[in-house]
């Protein structure tokens, strides 16, 4: 009886040694409870001691969570509504709150979230037009729905690091008004970039037209200028050649008045036999 005894008591040793430790792993967070009251939280991983039957344990993920929201209608101040897709980064900051306010509950956590996220969603959206949260206003309303939620968070024990907007979509009975606008908006802009090439194609062809008047007014005036240095030139070898012999001169001057007088067939000249034209005609004789 006492050998069955002996036997018994390394198990129960072991046993009570199983119980009394539990093990943190890196990505956790633990809190040691007495009787259910807190008594400590366990933040560094490792192998730790735990009275059995009068201590329990109670572990969270310290990693990065994520909140996924479903598409949420908001209206903006036009008073449109806009489907929105957002997620969430956050952790847990203090354990102990975040026990005592969602029990620990992951999916409570996000519900909770959730609600806070959306309803600082909706006032910053209410205060911006369609196209601000599309484009403009988008990384502004972000920061705001950020600074509007993390104190509410803290509260809860968590530490929201991050929200982002994923899709921002127009229902279908505001969509076809709002493309009308942005195609009417695209019409007036490119009407304005026509009239302004429009006009600036006016104005280089002025200026071509301009500088071709003045290109043939100068290529006029030059060739005026030759023309008369040309004509200047001929009379004065004209009149060398007669200076030099006036008789000879005088006969060439004929023979070209003859030849240009009688250059059509049929040509006729009424004169009087005695005409100076026929000069060199009478001496001839």
């Amino acid at each position: 009886m006492m050998n069955r005894y002996l036997f018994g008591l390394p198990l129960l040793i072991a046993l009570f040694v199983y119980l009394s430790l539990f093990t943190v792993g890196q990505a956790q967070i633990a809190i040691k409870f007495r009787l259910g009251e807190k008594v400590e939280t366990v933040d560094s991983p490792g192998l730790y001691f735990q009275i059995p039957l009068i201590n329990n344990i109670k572990k969270f993920d310290k990693r990065l969570l994520t909140l996924e929201s479903k598409p949420e209608r908001f209206l903006t101040s036009e008073k449109k509504n806009v489907i929105v897709d957002y997620f969430a980064k956050w952790e847990i900051e203090d354990v102990g709150k975040y026990y005592t306010t969602v029990a620990g509950d992951v999916l409570q956590a996000n519900i909770r979230l959730d609600q806070i996220v959306k309803d600082a969603m909706r006032g910053e959206f209410s205060q911006s037009t369609i196209k601000e949260v599309v484009s403009s206003r988008r990384g502004d309303i972000r920061a705001k729905v950020l600074k509007a939620v993390q104190p509410v968070a803290k509260d809860m024990g968590i530490n929201i690091k991050d929200i982002r907007v994923m899709r921002i979509d127009l229902p279908s009975e505001v969509s076809s008004s709002v493309y009308r606008r942005m195609e009417a908006e695209q019409a007036s802009v490119a009407s304005y970039h026509r009239s302004q090439g429009a006009a600036r194609a006016e104005q280089i062809r002025a200026e071509a037209e301009r500088q071709r008047d003045v290109t043939l007014g100068e290529a006029y005036r030059d060739a005026e200028l030759k023309r008369g240095e040309g004509d200047a030139s001929a009379a004065e070898i004209y009149a060398q050649a007669y200076g030099k012999d006036k008789e000879f001169y005088a006969f060439y001057r004929s023979l070209n008045a003859y030849k240009e007088a009688f250059d059509t067939a049929g040509s006729s000249i009424v004169l009087e036999p005695n005409s100076e034209f026929f000069q060199y005609f009478n001496k001839s004789k």
